[in-house]
């Protein structure tokens, strides 16, 4: 099976690369824009027709698409999110070869969601900001292309690899800070928000799976389970080893002491938090994967204190 990747050398395109290149069967192309892809293209900018024409010279069974950007002002984010998507809907249209496009697509694009509720993929999208409504108009171009096309909506990726500025990411990097500077205390804002986080690896599966299947439309991908940033930041310190006091700047006082898998109690899920959401998604977003389980044969198998500790491992090699 020939496979065109495109954006392999992203956050979530090195994983999936790796999952191809370890399928025998598999045949892969990387195209995008650094030095390193086999195929240089910026599909922001690029023609229609000339990527047509790499198709037609290829000719790739399935082409994967995990390019984007996360951070930028709207006109940035339309071009690398929207714009590019349409630039290779259009040349696959254009094109002889028939492939199969699975995209990427992002759990920002359903905005904030009912605490407690969980996520599918019939929900009315209300991205909250600039990022969600881009990638809300790829995804639409796709399903509306007439392609034999499949989005996958991922919802907070972790695990190795994880970005600096992410929220995981930066929890990783204050803990670290704290531990090298020898501080007995760590103050953190933000962790009142629920996020569901999936493994960049189980994400590669993923991708892998909806590349052999049939399965068309909008397919979720994450846990299934919303976590606590501030129970994500409980169980990165018991990994790290910091023994030190974690306080939360905009939530209840003291140190926090909650740990994954605490139970929630309805004044939980009602409790009003006080900072804004960067990502659009408001307090809390949990995925309903079933149609994943159902149409894929899809299950997530790396928890989060695996995640977390792959993290951590490689914010500890910057001491």
């Amino acid at each position: 099976m020939r496979v065109l990747l495109i954006g392999a050398n992203g956050y979530l395109g090195r994983f999936v690369a790796d999952r191809l290149l370890a399928d025998p069967a598999v045949q892969l192309t990387a195209l995008g824009r650094g030095d390193d892809a086999d195929v240089r293209f910026d599909l922001a900018s690029g023609s229609p027709g000339a990527l047509t024409r790499f198709l037609d010279a290829v000719h790739p069974g399935v082409v994967i698409n995990c390019a984007g950007a996360t951070r930028g002002g709207a006109r940035e984010l339309t071009r690398h999110n929207t714009v590019a998507v349409a630039t290779v809907c259009e040349a696959l249209r254009r094109s002889g070869c028939g492939a199969r496009l699975v995209q990427i697509g992002c759990g920002a694009e359903y905005g904030p969601s009912q605490p407690g509720s969980s996520t599918a993929e019939d929900a009315v999208p209300r991205p909250g900001g600039p990022y969600g409504v881009s990638k809300l108009a790829a995804t639409e171009l796709v399903v509306g292309s007439g392609l034999d096309a499949v989005v996958l909506r991922v919802f907070s990726p972790a695990g190795p690899g994880t970005p600096a500025g992410s929220p995981l990411g930066r929890l990783a990097e204050a803990m670290r800070r704290a531990m090298q500077s020898g501080d007995g205390e760590l103050k953190l804002g933000g962790l009142g928000a629920q996020r569901d986080f999936v493994d960049v690896r189980d994400v590669a599966r993923a991708v892998h799976a909806a590349s052999l299947s049939a399965a068309q439309g909008v397919i979720n991908i994450g846990s299934g389970r919303a976590v606590r940033l501030r129970d994500a930041a409980a169980v990165l310190a018991r990994v790290a080893g910091y023994a030190g006091a974690l306080h939360e700047l905009d939530g209840p006082p003291g140190p926090l002491r909650a740990t994954i898998g605490h139970p929630r109690t309805d004044s939980d899920h009602t409790a009003p938090v006080a900072y804004p959401y960067p990502d659009g998604c408001g307090s809390w977003q949990q995925a309903d994967v079933r149609t994943a389980r159902d149409r894929l044969g899809w299950r997530p198998r790396i928890n989060l204190e695996e995640s977390l500790a792959d993290i951590w491992m490689e914010a500890a090699c910057r001491i």
